[in-house]
């Protein structure tokens, strides 16, 4: 048996995009937002008042757009929701326990200054140490050399992350962040990895 996941990210407060994924988690069993609901700190709530409709599991992990103490306490209301970053949780899923790993962020640092959410490779090595073997992880910055070209073809991925990948053996990995990468997916060791975008992706994970 499978578990169908709707996957998106960076919605950089796309209110047309968050309706759209409003109606789409109906189809789904869980829910993954892998970062950058808000522009540079602004508009949070422009997407996560209508998200949190969602009555699905959800797991959200901070982008570099917003802090998780900002995702936090903008989705206090949204009972379905859980915000990760460094850390994991188990969800309940037709009587079997998924494991969830999540850490948001920009990673490695980015060039865009101080308002960006950054963490360099050795603390992203330390909040995704703790991903147990074979969960889901979700991260808002993608495994390098993976889903992370941009738009000059230029590999802007995470070393740290593409090396959990291969050592944890995650059975479905999700990010976003690199925009011209939307929606494209590859195999990274044994692992599906996806990088999202806004419009939502489904996928079938193996239980």
């Amino acid at each position: 048996m499978s578990i169908r996941v709707l996957c998106f990210s960076d919605l950089h407060r796309d209110q047309e995009a968050a309706k759209r994924l409003v109606g789409l988690a109906d189809q789904a069993d869980l829910v993954l937002g892998a970062g950058d609901f808000a522009n540079r700190h602004d508009g949070l709530a422009d997407t996560l008042d209508i998200l949190q409709s969602i009555t699905k599991p959800t797991v959200l992990v901070p982008g570099n757009g917003e802090t998780v103490e900002e995702l936090r306490d903008a989705t206090v209301e949204w009972q379905a929701a859980i915000v990760l970053h460094g850390e994991g949780c188990e969800i309940e899923l037709y009587g079997s326990t998924v494991s969830v790993w999540g850490v948001g962020g920009g990673i490695p640092v980015t060039p865009f200054g101080d308002w960006s959410y950054d963490f360099d490779e050795e603390q992203a090595t330390e909040m995704l140490a703790g991903c147990p073997e074979g969960a889901i992880l979700i991260t808002h910055s993608p495994a390098l050399d993976t889903v992370d070209h941009d738009s000059a073809g230029k590999i802007r991925g995470s070393q740290s992350i593409r090396e959990t990948i291969l050592a944890k053996k995650p059975r479905f990995a999700v990010c976003g962040h690199i925009h011209s990468d939307w929606e494209r997916q590859v195999t990274l060791g044994s692992t599906p990895v996806l990088n999202a975008g806004p419009r939502g992706v489904f996928v079938d994970v193996p239980e």
